[in-house]
């Protein structure tokens, strides 16, 4: 069977579906490899560019139709994934990160102590996204204790596959080339200093991104990325490149967060009350894991924040839907309340 020639840019059975679904499916299908500001790059074929205006529900790794002249985007293809995070600017809408991925890497230093509250919130958003997440414990070359923050890792992150990389050593990447077989997309999510421009380095084999070492003082990185790309890798396969997100509010209905809490899900069909908040009610099956140290303590708590963030936002959407019926500007939270992804 003769292989799709957009299949190296990541086209494949799921999408050519999707795109069936749409009023007017005609036109051909571009890759949208990076954005910026009101143009996008986009790669109708592997080796071919263009520059178009850029729709304002575009995202790096959608795929857009274009007409035979090739001269203006007429649809965008329903997406089969999109990894999203609350907008930055406080409003109730969310900001797609990267569109159409399969995995995604969330990094994490291992040269500084992880941040597991930031990992379980990178998960929810992770799973909900419609792509399966994995967790690269990065600068391995730097760590202290690699075994002992590798099992705090696969205890936030259960059944969630876990790496130790080094990207200067190449310690552990022969096993991400799994990841991108069959031209499958991967996204790198993680905060600034995390190691994802020395990763796409490597994963690429030459130096396409500009490194920087972290600051001394607080062990965190400076901004390398600036901008959304999608990269192609030599051995097959896409990556989306992110830049440093300091907050990674959440933009969820709740599968995301039932996925990365499986072990608190699984735990709460038990509970005497299907409506159980896992705070002081009888017979909690939640509180009673804990209690005898199947779960910890500070699970439950992050578990908690992120419940009351999400239901937050919700009645946020429900205020938005109002007010839009209304004619009505809602009330904005400020950026990044209720996201406290650096604690």
């Amino acid at each position: 069977m003769t292989e799709d020639p957009l299949a190296p840019l990541g086209w494949d059975a799921e999408l050519d579906a999707e795109r069936a679904t749409l009023d007017d499916p005609s036109g051909t299908p571009a890759r949208v490899a990076r954005i910026d500001r009101k143009w996008c790059t986009l790669w109708p074929a592997p080796g071919e560019t263009l520059r178009l205006p850029a729709p304002e529900d575009l995202a790096v790794g959608d795929w857009a139709l274009l007409p035979d002249a090739a001269d203006r985007i007429t649809h965008r293809v329903p997406r089969k994934s999109a990894l999203a995070r609350r907008a930055p600017d406080g409003s109730a809408q969310p900001q797609v990160i990267a569109a159409n991925v399969d995995w995604v890497f969330l990094l994490h230093s291992l040269a500084a102590e992880p941040n597991l509250r930031r990992m379980e919130r990178e998960l929810v958003i992770s799973f909900e996204s419609g792509a399966r997440p994995v967790v690269l414990l990065t600068k391995a070359d730097l760590a202290a204790d690699a075994p002992g923050r590798l099992v705090q890792a696969e205890d936030v992150a259960p059944g969630v596959p876990v790496h130790v990389v080094s990207a200067r050593t190449g310690q552990g990447l022969d096993a991400l080339a799994a990841y991108t077989a069959g031209h499958r997309t991967i996204a790198l999510l993680g905060p600034s200093g995390a190691g994802k421009s020395t990763l796409v380095n490597a994963l690429v084999g030459h130096e396409l991104q500009r490194t920087a070492a972290v600051r001394s003082f607080d062990g965190k990185g400076r901004h390398t990325t600036t901008a959304a790309e999608l990269v192609l890798l030599p051995d097959g396969g896409l990556l989306v490149d992110t830049p440093g997100l300091r907050a990674v509010a959440l933009w969820s209905e709740g599968a995301g967060l039932d996925e990365a809490f499986a072990d608190v899900t699984s735990l709460a069909e038990h509970c005497r009350f299907r409506n159980c908040a896992h705070d002081a009610e009888p017979g909690c099956a939640v509180r009673a894991a804990v209690a005898d140290g199947r779960v910890p303590e500070a699970r439950l708590r992050s578990w908690h924040h992120l419940h009351a963030e999400l239901e937050a936002l919700q009645q946020e959407q429900a205020e938005l839907e109002r007010a839009q019926r209304r004619g009505r500007r809602p009330p904005r939270r400020s950026a990044g309340q209720g996201a406290p992804d650096e604690e």
